[in-house]
């Protein structure tokens, strides 16, 4: 028997099954318990007070801010009560480390922000008087200010400039924030003037309407990209010839050259020019000479692979027609990539929010160099980052193999439904429930295995960052060796747990035996594979192109009422990156489709023949491409 009431299935159906069982659930147990170690981790920044410094702020003596505190041994100025006093002031906000991404100053908790520039030790102490709320340490009266020898090291650094509270985390920040320079100097290096960046802000602030707009526009391209891969996938395989592609390729090569050919003699023509004027044209015609001689070796290779590999070209563009027509039938395929981005936001959101946590827990410590206390981990508590940072890597492989599951389960209910009007209301939705009530165990360890792989790198990649500069150039040769073995094997390992994925979604077998078989098949079918994988990438690819070139094209018409190219080229810039960004989001479920129909489709063909009681499951217009494919086959 196996879990969930199920009875487990020795014999290989290769069909997708109603009576399922439990898989991989030791892999599902480790990843609960996993689970709760990442919210134990929570509970005790909670506990030990670190989220509520985080939150509320604390001094530089270990006092949380608008709270009762008790007494920390050996640190002077601890246990004082800041019950009226809510407010982080830093006596020198400006002094920013930039490495360490800190403020290096003193902090006190003060009951108001000053939110007029204080100029003169007279003025914090009418301030204090005025206000109760006094800057300078607490070892210090407030009337006494102007008197005392170490207000120079224990006041802040004047003048003060005003400053207002940060909403939620109670952190006295100057409005004028010209004293953090440095942090605009190391971001935005290429600003010369402050005049282009205000420009920029202000041409993002004029154009939001039109960048919603485009961004809208992207998202519309990306569902017509989607249907019209199933329009046009029709005409461009012509069955009643041996060359039945109709390229695009040789009119584009032409009219590079004609380009060319009617820049050099407009260039022959035109005397009177000046030595500037004839440096650029010659530099424009060697472009176009680049461009079309590119063009033209691309367009003859392309030809020859098209020539010498058209059967299984024909097959891409069946299973793109296929790809199609399964979004068009389960149109709930398109919100999976704001579902699984809304999860993995809302995950990151929370881990960088425990992050933050575990940097103000642990034991209060006191910094040799500035004399602060400070809190920090200490002992085998230290090794709570790393685990946490393991979380990050592991849960986040888990929400994108979830996706992919259940995309997977959808489309193989669709392909191996002979009735599509007899399909589920939701196959989306069946998918998930199967998803959560079988197969959480085989994704959790899917995810794991690329974990593995994936920690490793970023671990090289840290490491040749820190040495950078500093190597000799054996081991710098040697890290982006292995770097980049530990990519190409993520990658590949992505690839094949997709596969087992799917595998699972149709026979409810474990993750291993499900790679086995899809290898298995794969393996049978590797040309094919090859073929899909570099035909279909590159017919993405350009997709991808093609949205982002038509979004900017729009945009261009849309802001080119600008004169000034600084006010509109970062809404451009921010147009593009969402449209790319949208586009591969999209097209990669597409890609996902794509590839589980192949896995389909020759199954299908392995244990089927047509003949009666091993009928095919694939559509008719599948199997009319895939016959005359065999008889292309045939007579070359």
């Amino acid at each position: 028997m196996g879990c969930c009431g199920s009875v487990e299935r020795t014999k290989r159906e290769w069909r997708p099954l109603e009576d399922r069982s439990c898989t991989d659930l030791p892999w599902f147990l480790l990843f609960t318990v996993f689970c709760v170690g990442m919210g134990s981790i929570c509970s005790f920044t909670i506990v030990t007070g670190g989220a509520a410094r985080l939150v509320f702020g604390y001094d530089s003596y270990g006092n949380t801010c608008g709270q009762r505190n008790e007494r920390i041994e050996g640190v002077q100025l601890s246990g004082l009560d800041h019950t009226d006093r809510k407010f982080v002031f830093f006596l020198d906000p400006c002094n920013v480390d930039i490495v360490q991404r800190k403020i290096k100053s003193m902090a006190l908790c003060v009951s108001l922000c000053p939110t007029e520039e204080l100029k003169t030790y007279q003025d914090l102490k009418r301030f204090a008087m005025l206000n109760g709320s006094e800057l300078c340490s607490y070892d210090m009266a407030g009337h006494k200010y102007p008197d005392l020898p170490e207000r120079v090291s224990k006041c802040p650094k004047l003048p003060v400039p005003p400053s207002k509270p940060l909403p939620v985390f109670n952190r006295c920040t100057p409005v004028d924030i010209s004293c953090y320079a440095k942090f605009a100097e190391a971001v935005v290096t290429f600003v010369g003037d402050n005049s282009v960046l205000h420009r920029l802000i202000a041409g993002v602030a004029a154009s939001k309407e039109i960048i919603i707009g485009l961004c809208v526009l992207a998202l519309g391209e990306n569902l017509t990209t989607m249907i019209t891969f199933y329009d046009t996938s029709v005409p461009l395989y012509d069955p009643h010839g041996d060359h039945s592609l109709h390229l695009g390729r040789p009119p584009g090569t032409s009219v590079l050259w004609w380009l060319y050919i009617d820049h050099r003699l407009y260039g022959n023509s035109t005397t009177n020019k000046v030595q500037e004027d004839v440096e650029l044209s010659r530099d424009s015609g060697q472009a176009l000479l680049v461009y079309a001689g590119a063009a033209t070796v691309f367009t003859i290779i392309l030809l020859l692979l098209m020539l010498f590999m058209r059967k299984r070209v024909a097959l891409t563009i069946a299973l793109f027609h296929v790809a199609g027509k399964v979004f068009i039938h389960l149109p709930l395929l398109t919100l999976q990539p704001f579902v699984t981005f809304l999860a993995l936001l809302l995950f990151w959101i929370y881990w960088i929010l425990v992050l933050l946590f575990l940097g103000t827990s642990g034991n209060p410590v006191q910094n040799e160099e500035t004399g602060l206390t400070e809190f920090r981990l200490t002992g085998p508590l230290q090794y709570l980052t790393w685990y946490h940072a393991v979380g990050l890597v592991w849960i986040t492989e888990f929400i994108l193999a979830c996706q992919q599951m259940t995309v997977a389960g959808a489309v193989v209910t669709y392909y191996f439904t002979r009735d599509k009007n007899r399909l589920p209301v939701t196959p989306i939705l069946s998918s998930v429930l199967r998803l959560v009530r079988y197969h959480l165990g085989t994704v959790a360890k899917g995810a794991f295995i690329i974990t593995l792989v994936k920690i490793p790198r970023l671990f090289l990649m840290y490491i040749h960052n820190q040495l950078k500069g500093k190597e000799n150039a054996c081991s710098r040769c040697l890290l982006k060796t292995c770097i980049c073995c530990l990519w190409c094997l993520e990658k590949c390992l992505n690839y094949l747990n997709q596969n087992a994925y799917a595998a699972t979604a149709i026979n409810s077998t474990s993750f291993c035996t499900s790679a086995r078989d899809a290898f298995v098949i794969l393996v049978e079918n590797a040309l094919r594979v090859a073929t899909i994988n570099a035909v279909g990438d590159f017919v993405l690819f350009l997709g991808k192109i093609l949205i982002v070139t038509t979004t900017a094209f729009a945009g261009v018409l849309l802001l080119n009422y600008q004169r000034d190219y600084a006010e509109w080229l970062l809404p451009l810039i921010i147009v593009c990156l969402f449209s790319f960004l949208v586009a591969h989001c999209f097209l990669s479920i597409f890609e996902i489709v794509v590839d589980v129909l192949f896995l389909c489709f020759a199954i299908d063909t392995k244990y089927n023949d047509g003949t009666p009681g091993k009928e095919f499951f694939m559509e008719k217009a599948l199997m009319v491409r895939t016959s005359r494919i065999g008889r292309m086959g045939g007579r070359s």
